[in-house]
């Protein structure tokens, strides 16, 4: 199994939550990770492209496994800070 996700890195828990918030309300969830995430996938509206298992950390790998195409995720916490995930793809 593969999936393709996009996701928005911040460092602070309570602006995650508003993005998501923002995101399942109907805003562009590529314009906020270009505007938002600190991740350097955000230069590509947070698309980090197809991955299968074992490429992503634990926690991101899970959520994405529970998702639905075209679904969000709640908050993820990672070593990494706090992600926003749009699933976009599995196959």
């Amino acid at each position: 199994m593969e999936w393709r996700a996009s996701h928005i890195l911040v460092k602070d828990r309570s602006l995650a939550d508003d993005l998501l918030k923002r995101s399942k309300k109907g805003g562009n969830f590529a314009a906020l990770a270009k505007e938002f995430s600190t991740c350097p996938s955000k230069n590509k509206g947070g698309d980090l492209g197809w991955f299968g298992p074992g490429k992503m950390v634990g926690q991101f790998e899970e959520a994405c496994k529970r998702m639905s195409v075209g679904s969000y995720s709640n908050v993820v916490q990672t070593q990494f800070g706090f992600h926003v995930i749009k699933l976009t793809g599995r196959r």
